[in-house]
């Protein structure tokens, strides 16, 4: 790929996000309906190819069997207020209910309650009562803390899921995480992310993941690009963990690693193009967190919004906009790619002649004049 000069000393790769490229249509159309969106990872069979992020704005153990039954996956945050206390939704509606001055402060304060092994049981067993697969979230950094409570309860798709995750964390003060011995260990699928190069991908899929989270989340409540300076162009860096999968499947043999897009994707049409570029599924967040269902009463944040000491998030408001089958599923009143996000992934696919995501991934993109 050409490189731009920066400076005399500094050169860098033109990477793109969702709003400079589209989709081009094929020689061929299809009718909607002979469009197939059904995403399979590792066992489990899902409708939609769809991860709720692990955010306590958007999943809760209600929710998340609620998009079980619609044929997603609901992702449990296990280091949020459900696993902290008994009963948050108090809790959940003084933080919709708070102003902007003053936000952040009293949120850690309510985050610094302790995590709660029973609670974790609780929660999971909650989940997997109404009869949905149970799919829940840790960080790298407490993984190691929690998992064996996690796996005793009975979870189906276990996600490490954290800003930044690579297969080779240094650390002078405490032993990181071994990824590969510990999903080697497991009898679960492991999805871990998020990551936004080949290389990072390449490493994490050596590790066994079956998945892999591209991006670093957060999204519409992430101030990561403010504080750290980092961002990701998800199209580019979709495209280039599509490639490290493709690399991978040579280099292992056969094995297949799920590409899932993470972040930057607000409307439906940004879902069309992230599975355009490569990915197997998407992660979202803000879309969701517009349902009538979502905990978070209307305001969406991300764990790092409430982080003890170097915040790099904060509480939007989105409002609400309707169901949470409506949101994903239709019928829509608005014009804007809010609401029926997989009704318009599949009426995209059949626009451009394409009948199944693995099909799609293959579609031209074109880099969009106006906007690149």
């Amino acid at each position: 790929m050409v490189e731009v000069e920066i400076g005399r000393d500094k050169r860098g790769r033109r990477a793109y996000g969702f709003d400079d490229v589209a989709v081009v249509p094929n020689r061929r159309t299809r009718d909607p309906e002979d469009v197939s969106i059904v995403w399979q990872i590792d066992a489990y069979e899902f409708e939609l190819p769809l991860l709720a992020a692990p955010m306590d704005s958007v999943v809760s153990p209600h929710t998340a069997i609620a998009l079980g039954k619609l044929g997603a996956v609901g992702v449990l945050n296990l280091e949020g207020l459900w696993t902290r206390y008994v009963d948050p939704e108090p809790l959940l509606a003084e933080i919709a209910a708070l102003g902007e001055h003053g936000a952040t402060q009293r949120m850690q304060q309510i985050y610094a309650e302790p995590i709660k092994e029973e609670l974790i049981s609780q929660r999971i067993a909650e989940i997997r009562a109404a009869g949905v697969p149970v799919a829940t979230a840790l960080s790298p950094q407490r993984t190691a803390q929690y998992s064996a409570a996690v796996l005793d309860a009975g979870v189906d798709i276990f996600v490490i899921r954290g800003a930044i995750v690579s297969a080779e964390h240094v650390s002078g003060h405490v032993e990181p995480l071994n990824l590969k011995q510990f999903i080697y260990e497991l009898d679960v699928p492991v999805i871990v992310g998020g990551c936004a190069s080949y290389q990072a991908a390449l490493h994490l899929m050596k590790t066994g993941a079956a998945g892999v989270l591209v991006g670093f989340g957060g999204g519409a409540a992430s101030t990561t690009r403010t504080v750290l300076g980092i961002r990701v162009p998800m199209a580019t860096a979709v495209a280039d963990v599509a490639a490290a999968r493709r690399d991978y499947l040579d280099l292992s043999g056969g094995r297949y690693v799920h590409v899932i897009a993470d972040g930057s994707m607000d409307r439906s049409g940004d879902l069309v193009k992230a599975i355009a570029c490569g990915a197997d599924a998407v992660m979202l967040g803000s879309p969701l967190a517009r349902a009538t269902e979502a905990p978070g009463r209307g305001y969406h944040w991300g764990s790092e919004a409430h982080h003890r000491l170097l915040p790099r998030g904060r509480r939007i408001s989105l409002g609400t906009i309707g169901s949470l089958p409506e949101i994903l599923l239709g019928p829509s009143q608005r014009f804007d790619g809010s609401m029926n996000l997989f009704g318009a992934l599949r009426r995209g696919m059949a626009t451009a002649g394409y009948s199944t995501l693995k099909e799609f991934q293959r579609v031209e993109i074109t880099v969009d004049p106006v906007l690149g």
